[in-house]
């Protein structure tokens, strides 16, 4: 695992660990980092949390529902109560910059 990876796996496991409570409707985003967060929260499915997400991508959908995570669409959720994604980068007015890794 690159260097990379693992900051990657481990910021999307803190953001899951902190973030993410019981009864949430998630957004599941696109991308590489989108991919760590996605499996870390399937270990904490598979542990008991009870969450839903509404995936960007077909890939994402695919992987949330390999490891145990319950997908439902857009329209089903609702309004959401967090969406987790990745950026490449973020200024200090918070205008984003998503691209890189997607899918």
């Amino acid at each position: 695992m690159t260097p990379q990876d693992i900051a990657k796996r481990a910021v999307a496991a803190a953001a899951v660990e902190r973030l993410v409570a019981p009864g949430m409707k998630l957004g599941l985003g696109s991308g590489s980092t989108s991919e760590w967060m996605v499996r870390a929260l399937g270990e904490r499915v598979r542990a008991g949390l009870d969450v839903v997400g509404v995936a960007t991508s077909t890939g994402t959908a695919a992987l949330a529902r390999e490891v145990g995570v319950r997908v439902i669409e857009l329209d089903e959720a609702g309004e959401l109560d967090l969406t987790l994604d990745g950026a490449d980068e973020i200024d200090h007015r918070f205008r984003m910059i998503k691209g890189g890794g997607a899918c």
